[in-house]
């Protein structure tokens, strides 16, 4: 048993067995289609295939940011329940309004609970780079780190974690307004894929432009390369996630696993859930990594 709490949301972009091997905590993000609401709950409610194929048949998925009402149900029954701290993990705030939602809710549960504390971490991250920031939380707790310690390393290292996208198809990124209905339009007529990263503040910038899908997914490995710690000879965690694309995502992984063979243990696949696919769209792969700082 710990002694204080881990939890994230679902953003993160791991599965709940990952997440209770771990020991950490979920709150769901929201999303509807169609204008009916549905929890991001890991695929129960919605499986990731039924999703993808709903939103390549046309649908839209909007997301909404949790509520400081709904943070203030969450963290109050896991307070009543268990009695103990809590380190909470949001969405990048360059992504979502979410991170302000748990601070408001944060400082309301204070004056409820004044012998407790509820930290908030703003992740600057998204899809499974954020999870695995959590992954790497939770072995600094198991290692017998305390909360503090925890909260202070998250926020000097949360830029460490290098977030690299690409995207076979520029329609769902011009549907999310990132980029023009012009530039979309040409780009998809000459095949361009875009390469993409997160930026200092949490948001996602394109990095350059890529003619091609083999050469894009070549792109993130050698932008790899470039940004990892120790290079070509890094011996860190890695992490890919996937809006429905496996085929492409498991090709990422071999040339990654030939091109970096210290890595540490074997990369860990997921799919990209709803929260950040409602964005994205299907066909982007994402490969997560500790380099140098953002």
């Amino acid at each position: 048993m710990h002694d204080y709490i881990l939890s994230c949301c679902s953003a993160a972009d791991v599965t709940q067995e990952k997440l209770d091997a771990m020991d950490v905590r979920l709150l769901c993000n929201d999303f509807s289609m169609d204008g009916v609401p549905y929890k991001d709950d890991l695929g129960k409610t919605m499986t990731y295939k039924a999703f993808y194929d709903r939103i390549r048949a046309g649908e839209t998925g909007v997301t909404s940011q949790i509520t400081p009402a709904e943070y203030i149900e969450y963290f109050t029954a896991l307070f009543e329940k268990e009695g103990k701290d809590i380190l909470h993990v949001c969405l990048s705030s360059g992504l979502s309004g979410t991170f302000q939602s748990a601070l408001t809710a944060a400082e309301t549960l204070r004056e409820r609970f004044p012998d407790r504390k509820l930290l908030i971490v703003d992740s600057r991250g998204a899809s499974s780079g954020y999870g695995l920031q959590m992954e790497t939380l939770a072995k600094m707790r198991d290692e017998g780190k305390t909360i503090d310690e925890l909260f202070d390393w998250a926020l000097k290292n949360r830029l460490r974690i290098q977030h690299l996208f690409c995207s076979t198809t520029l329609t769902y990124y011009v549907r999310g307004g990132r980029i023009s209905a012009a530039a979309g339009r040409i780009g998809n007529l000459l095949g361009i894929c875009p390469v993409m990263r997160m930026d200092h503040p949490g948001h996602l910038a394109i990095h350059s432009r890529v003619r091609t899908k083999k050469r894009a997914l070549r792109a993130l490995v050698d932008q790899m390369a470039e940004l990892a710690d120790g290079g070509e000879n890094y011996s860190g965690r890695c992490y890919i996630s996937h809006s429905d694309c496996e085929e492409d995502a498991l090709a990422v992984k071999k040339m990654l696993e030939e091109r970096f063979p210290h890595i540490d243990g074997a990369i860990e696949v997921y799919m990209i859930g709803m929260t950040i696919g409602c964005h994205s769209g299907p066909g982007t792969v994402a490969v997560f990594f500790f380099g140098k700082e953002r």
